[in-house]
């Protein structure tokens, strides 16, 4: 059975390994970055293939362009581009950590605390995603879907003499407002429910059931946040939406563009 355990991170790559570390008991750890990608099967054979060598194994790309350091050209052969994972005694790179000097990779941490390190051809397909056009450089993540997808939500409220009529996240001058757990806006409503259907989320009642006491009179234009976050979150972007209000009264002509900028 595998175990994975989680372990607070801290306020810098070097912090959060040393609270790993405390987690740790085999002779050698693997650490990458988590943002590399595309760390294969393969590749981590290679790296694991290569323990007891040296205090770390360290694969690395050669350098195929002219490099030019402090204004001068130097040998590219001697240049080395580093990549994690990198397999450590672990005993050696907890000892290597007790600085508070800051490396920006594990083999530097060992080398400089005394130690030595082996170097190993690397892989292409891990890169290191840093900048937005990193992620065309990811050749084991598919390209985001160009599908659409198409929800339809509708909801109804009784109206209730005693409360506040809410549409659209506007507040809207009436006589009477509707009955409902939160602020019965049905508007946002329909909404929330035709975006979690066209994502498969399931609908509004199911997020935020009616017999929670923390929705009861809630502002609906909250319940729509939480909605959006949850969506983004899972890479959906929405497109444009389309409300359709059935009522004779109250007309809501000149609620229609604040509505549009809540």
């Amino acid at each position: 059975m595998q175990i994975i355990i989680f372990v607070q991170g801290g306020n810098t790559r070097q912090e959060s390994l040393k609270n790993a570390l405390n987690a740790v008991e085999s002779k050698y750890v693997l650490v990458s970055d988590i943002a590399r990608a595309c760390v294969s099967e393969e590749f981590l054979e290679h790296i694991i293939a290569q323990k007891g060598q040296s205090d770390t194994v360290v694969p690395y790309l050669n350098v195929t362009d002219t490099i030019v350091y402090d204004g001068k050209t130097i040998d590219r052969e001697k240049v080395k581009r580093v990549q994690t994972p990198q397999l450590s005694r672990t005993d050696v790179l907890r000892d290597a950590l007790q600085t508070d000097e800051e490396f920006t990779d594990e083999s530097s941490a060992i080398v400089a605390n005394g130690g030595n390190r082996t170097f190993i051809l690397g892989d292409e397909d891990a890169h290191k995603i840093t900048y937005i056009q990193d992620l065309n450089k990811i050749p084991c993540l598919d390209a985001p879907s160009g599908d659409i997808l198409s929800g339809n939500g509708f909801d109804v409220h009784a109206f209730d003499t005693k409360g506040e009529m809410w549409l659209g996240g506007v507040k809207i001058d009436s006589e009477y407002g509707f009955l409902a757990h939160s602020d019965g806006d049905v508007a946002l409503h329909s909404l929330i429910d035709a975006l979690l259907g066209a994502a498969g989320m399931g609908d509004i009642g199911m997020l935020f059931p009616d017999n929670d006491e923390k929705y009861k009179g809630i502002d609906s234009k909250e319940l729509l946040k939480i909605v959006v976050t949850k969506l983004n979150n899972f890479g959906f972007v929405i497109i444009n939406v389309d409300i359709t209000i059935a009522a004779q009264k109250p007309r809501i002509a000149k609620y229609k563009m604040q509505m549009r900028s809540v």
